[in-house]
């Protein structure tokens, strides 16, 4: 009975220790219950020792790949739980005797099956999971390659020499793709691999347990704090009437217009002229209008057929002159700028410089409200108030461009406004404050802060404990705390 079995190829699984055998039946020895496999493979990988033989005990099961002599060809498993049962074999299928007890299956071992094909010489033997097999015939000619015809000249010579009987006997069988993928439990790998990875109560460590690493933190939260943050860096003499904090919370307290006009004048005895502030200004408020009208969404190449208009309605004082400077900048970037400023009262001397240099840039100047935009513009920038003369709001021509700002539907940007007890004509829907803040009212709209350079020390000069809550921009907003 035993000798039936010979010539079969058999999958042995000896545990996880000795691993999984494959190979052909070559003995099988009842008495004392062994088995002997011929060309064995170890885990899929191809034994150097021509014959191994195992005991029962060993075997924890045992599948039939492929039988000879007119047994099943059904995959069967035997498995041996105890080392003392015998090894047993399912008995042979009757319906697959005709079938197998063909010459090319009886003869003939699992690889050379694949590997011969009748009328071809062993020379030429065709891989089986090569593309020549599956799309051309068993006897259809290669294609003609380089101009040389199949079957001779220098390319036959080379075919014998990597095809030809002198290659390797072990490699005329094919390897068991399937049944090595099988033996690879994926599940149970990458769970060692994990296990591997976690230590105590599951902290991901590298190298000894000891050794673990701290709390893994998302991109925006790994910052190494050495102290705790303090919110509160700048401190003023005299608490304003207001007080906002920034995006990150950094408070920002409001000061009052002396303390204001105080910083102002200690920075100009160090060297921040008013021609240095108004440009800064300027630059600032014109980048803040740029935002606000669209930036790379609307100023593009492609879209200077829809320009964007501001009208710039400015006073002859201070303000005024960082009015005209915003203009300026905005007119350089290919922003239509109309700007309205009175022709018949005394203009100051930053009023004129600024003008003077606004004229170069093409932008258009008109002195009276008639000559205004009838349709709503984009954005209107107001300038028209002043800190000390407030006297101004009772002339005719900034009553007519108040008037004309609030009837007008577009949006207002207030460069430095007065402080609240002054009242607003004009109702915007952003500030533009200097420095350090003023306590606006609430027609001032959202507030916005601008740095214009002044160095830190100046603030202490004046008594001020300042840090800069500026931090990458020369802009932020600022909410009420």
């Amino acid at each position: 009975m035993a000798a039936d079995w010979l010539g079969s190829l058999v999958s042995i699984n000896c545990g996880p220790t000795l691993g999984v055998y494959q190979g052909e039946v070559s003995s099988v020895d009842q008495t004392s219950q062994t088995i002997s496999l011929r060309q064995p493979f170890h885990n899929g990988v191809k034994c150097s020792v021509p014959e191994v033989t195992f005991s029962a005990m060993d075997i924890k099961e045992l599948k039939i790949l492929d039988i000879s002599n007119g047994c099943a060809v059904n995959s069967a498993s035997v498995s041996s739980k105890t080392s003392s049962a015998p090894v047993a074999v399912p008995k042979a299928d009757p319906r697959a005797q005709g079938r197998l007890n063909s010459p090319q299956h009886c003869s003939k071992s699992y690889g050379e099956r694949h590997l011969d094909v009748p009328g071809q010489p062993k020379a030429f033997r065709r891989r089986h999971n090569s593309w020549s097999s599956s799309s051309r015939g068993a006897n259809q000619p290669t294609p003609k390659k380089n101009g040389v015809k199949n079957g001779g000249g220098p390319m036959k010579q080379r075919d014998d020499e990597c095809f030809g009987d002198a290659i390797d006997d072990g490699l005329d069988t094919d390897f068991d793709f399937e049944g090595n993928l099988a033996l690879f439990d994926k599940a149970a790998v990458f769970s060692e691999i994990e296990g591997s990875d976690r230590r105590g109560n599951g902290t991901r460590s590298r190298g000894t347990p000891q050794e673990q690493t701290p709390t893994r933190y998302r991109h925006d939260e790994n910052i190494l704090e050495n102290k705790p943050v303090v919110y509160r860096q700048i401190k003023v003499p005299q608490a304003g009437a207001k007080e906002y904090c920034t995006d990150s919370g950094l408070v920002v307290p409001s000061v009052s217009y002396e303390l204001h006009k105080r910083l102002v004048a200690a920075a100009e005895r160090h060297g921040l002229s008013l021609e240095r502030r108004l440009e800064m200004t300027g630059v600032c408020a014109s980048q803040m209008a740029l935002t606000l009208l669209g930036g790379p969404n609307r100023l593009t190449p492609k879209n200077v057929h829809q320009r964007p208009t501001v009208a710039l309605l400015c006073g002859p004082h201070v303000q005024g002159a960082q009015g005209i400077s915003c203009g300026r900048h905005l007119a350089n970037h290919e922003v239509e700028v109309i700007l309205f400023l009175p022709n018949f009262v005394k203009m100051l001397d930053p009023v004129t410089t600024e003008l003077a240099i606004y004229s170069r840039t093409g932008g258009k100047q008109v002195s009276s409200i008639k000559d205004l935009p009838d349709s709503p513009v984009d954005l209107i920038i107001n300038c028209l108030d002043c800190h000390e003369n407030t006297f101004l709001m009772d002339q005719p021509w900034y009553r007519a461009a108040a008037d004309w700002a609030n009837q007008n539907r577009a949006p207002v940007l207030s460069i430095d406004p007065p402080v609240s007890g002054q009242g607003l004509a004009v109702e915007a829907k952003w500030s533009l404050s200097l420095c350090l803040p003023l306590a606006l009212a609430e027609g001032a709209g959202r507030v916005y802060l601008c740095d214009i350079g002044v160095p830190c020390h100046v603030f202490q000069e004046v008594g001020i404990k300042y840090h800069s809550p500026f931090g990458c921009k020369f802009v932020i907003p600022l909410h009420s705390a």
